[in-house]
């Protein structure tokens, strides 16, 4: 009996924990051989379907794949592609089609946000109309936390405990220094729409007073007036002020206080330069020295920091979507449903993905301050737990052992395509 074969594919920003879920989902298939027949990875992600590039993780060895558990980044490869509509561009989901038939593939599953969910449901819609049976399952990923109906977002716990660790130990570094030199610090963190990111950093107080002093989110429009007040405020109060401001922060007029004009391939507005935009703000009308850093990559990729909590929900929301699959589920993604703060406590459930598509979560008014300069207890109460817990990978001559793969592509059955 010919067992039909899966498609999994990375999308998006890849995080700490990615892989993880990579490794539930090949593990997971394995398990189930004489259901399943070969997991074919996509070659950067959905170009690797369009293109053909697939990669045969069967030629993988099983201590490899376990070892995707602690290694981050994307080891087979993602890419920021999104298809557009069907009938905007036909072309590439008929090719998609036409390269599952090829390959007997009927089990698709795609790990990223909430532009890849938005894939995943595309693809089981056309699949639908072209009359070849195709299973979706969307897995999820993003280190914003913002996709709607999962508790959290695989890959948040863990960048949500590098900003936390990374505002304590700065903030030990200013105080230090504080009398003679720097009063303030400010850390840049991801965030386009949604601050989750910057309220961690929140975490790293112990007590009332402690920094940050000032998280900025894209939830509360950005006053200059204010924000300026606050600093002054601060740095004679303590001497000094420490900052977590996201990305996307924006002015009440929906601009961000810092928009490089440019879009990436989603059509988002690029971002970046927030920390040196208003590190100028308070030289300009305060004249303190100031530090600047943007954590941009090394928050997404540090494992060596990784929150053991976010490796253990990455690895089972890809085992989950192998299971739903098999279940007979289509068109659906494995969530987080928390079913207590402490103790921790956790379930996996499920969303479906038309549902999900293109709909951002944002920080509810509640976990912010009524300052709109920090958050609050219950917000604490939610994140607290998703940096629980450490899971350090194996290290050798000081530094961590992360595994590179072979990612032996199969022989092409088709024509070339070239993608637009």
């Amino acid at each position: 009996m010919v067992k039909p074969n899966a498609f999994y594919a990375q999308s998006g920003g890849v995080t700490a924990v990615i892989n993880a879920s990579a490794c539930g989902v090949i593990e997971t298939a394995r398990k189930n051989k004489n259901r399943i027949g070969k997991v074919f990875a996509g070659r950067f992600g959905i170009l690797g379907a369009l293109k053909e590039e697939l990669i045969d993780t069967s030629k993988e060895s099983r201590q490899a794949i376990a070892s995707l558990r602690s290694t981050p980044s994307g080891a087979f490869g993602s890419c920021r592609y999104k298809l557009r509509s069907i009938e905007e561009n036909a072309r590439e989901y008929h090719r998609l089609i036409e390269v599952f038939r090829a390959h007997d593939i009927r089990y698709f599953f795609y790990n990223g946000g909430g532009d890849s969910q938005d894939t995943a449901h595309k693809i089981s819609q056309i699949g639908a109309a072209l009359d070849y049976p195709i299973t979706c399952i969307g897995i999820p990923k993003t280190v914003d936390n913002d996709l709607p109906f999962t508790d959290t977002s695989p890959g948040f716990g863990s960048v949500a405990k590098y900003v936390a660790i990374s505002t304590r130990e700065a903030a030990l570094d200013v105080a230090s220094m504080c009398e003679s030199s720097t009063k303030v610090f400010i850390l840049e963190v991801m965030g386009r729409h949604a601050g989750w990111i910057a309220a961690a950093g929140a975490l790293a107080q112990e007590k009332r007073g402690d920094p940050p002093h000032i998280v900025l989110v894209p939830e509360v429009p950005f006053s200059k007036a204010a924000f300026l007040g606050k600093v002054r405020k601060t740095v004679k109060s303590t001497g000094y002020c420490v900052i977590v401001v996201s990305e996307g922060a924006r002015y009440s007029d929906g601009r961000f206080v810092a928009d490089s004009g440019s879009k990436d391939a989603f059509g988002h507005t690029q971002l970046g330069g927030v920390a040196p935009t208003i590190a100028a703000m308070i030289k300009d009308k305060l004249g303190y020295k100031y530090h600047w850093a943007v954590a941009d990559y090394l928050q997404r990729s540090a494992r060596h920091v990784a929150s053991a909590t976010d490796v253990r929900q990455a690895y089972a929301v890809g085992a989950a979507a192998v299971e739903f699959a098999l279940a007979g589920k289509n068109s659906v993604m494995p969530t987080i449903v928390r079913l207590s703060d402490q103790p921790y406590r956790w379930k996996i459930g499920e969303a479906k993905l038309a549902k999900v598509a293109n709909v951002e979560r944002k920080m509810p008014r509640n976990f912010i301050t009524k300052d709109g300069f920090g958050i609050t207890a219950r917000a604490k109460r939610y994140l607290a737990p998703l940096i629980e817990g450490e899971d350090y990978p194996a290290y050798k001559n000081g530094l961590p052992v992360y595994v590179k793969l072979r990612n032996q592509l199969v022989r092409p059955k088709l024509a070339p395509f070239k993608v637009d």
